[in-house]
């Protein structure tokens, strides 16, 4: 399913960015609250698909070698996100990931939850250099072909130039798409490049850790959910274990 993408830098960065080390490690920190209300205010802003048309969805990981630790928690957190695209049954999932020697894949667009969360449980983590400049042009192209509800990111590191991704941000702005980036780990450059394109698009930037694996499940699938079905569907799945997202993200969206 997964098929090469077509990035104008198909070079691979020489070495990682100052304060970037390859053998990075930071102590996962948890959001704050700062942040997460900051995070919901964001998400409030999606245009929700309406009528007949399906929401879009790309979602896109850092595979390199750093993430391995918590891979496989990642993985879980993901999967259930996929789950809620599947019970709302209105939106369409692109699954994007890099790793290794500028290796870059991105599946077909799919209304098939199961299928993209089979696909991303046989990706491996390999070592190498991020690849965000490939993620965000590949969203501005696939937005250029038909409008995308939202760009989803997860990773932990920034080994590009953060001036050349806002540039890019920017491009992505210009057409409508919000970023919303999930930080593992409180790495110092990340933070800087996460909050820039978050602020550059009109999305958000929140962190997370093993200590915050339940709010990051419950954020992912609150913005999965609202990009499918706006509030209708957010109110639909407070009933439902994990809407703790949903619950956050419809307290906010009633204040002024």
């Amino acid at each position: 399913m997964a098929r090469d993408t077509e990035p104008t830098d198909t070079k691979q960065p020489a070495a990682p960015t100052t304060g970037t080390a390859t053998g990075r490690a930071p102590a996962p920190a948890p959001s704050s609250s700062g942040e997460v209300a900051d995070f919901i205010a964001k998400v409030k802003s999606l245009a929700p698909a309406t009528g007949a048309a399906r929401g879009r969805l790309l979602f896109a990981m850092d595979a390199t070698m750093s993430r391995a630790p918590t891979w496989d928690m990642a993985l879980a957190l993901q999967s259930e996100m996929f789950r809620a695209v599947k019970e709302i049954g209105s939106l369409e999932v692109q699954l994007m990931y890099f790793r290794g020697n500028g290796e870059a894949r991105a599946s077909k667009w799919v209304a098939n939850a199961d299928a993209l969360a089979a696909l991303m449980r046989q990706v491996a983590c390999h070592g190498g250099f991020t690849q965000i400049g490939k993620v965000l042009t590949h969203a501005r192209r696939e937005s250029e072909r038909t409008k995308i509800s939202a760009l989803v990111y997860v990773g932990d590191a920034v080994e590009e130039p953060i001036d050349q991704l806002a540039g890019r941000a920017g491009e992505l702005a210009l057409l409508g798409v919000p970023a919303f980036l999930f930080q593992e780990g409180d790495d110092a450059n990340a933070t800087r490049a996460f909050k820039e394109i978050a602020r550059i698009t009109k999305g958000a930037h929140c962190r997370f850790g093993p200590g915050s694996a339940a709010e990051l499940r419950e954020l992912l699938t609150a913005v999965a959910v609202y990009a499918a079905g706006g509030r209708k569907a957010l109110e639909a799945l407070l009933p439902k274990p994990g809407g703790g997202g949903a619950r956050r993200l419809l307290g906010q969206m009633r204040r002024p």
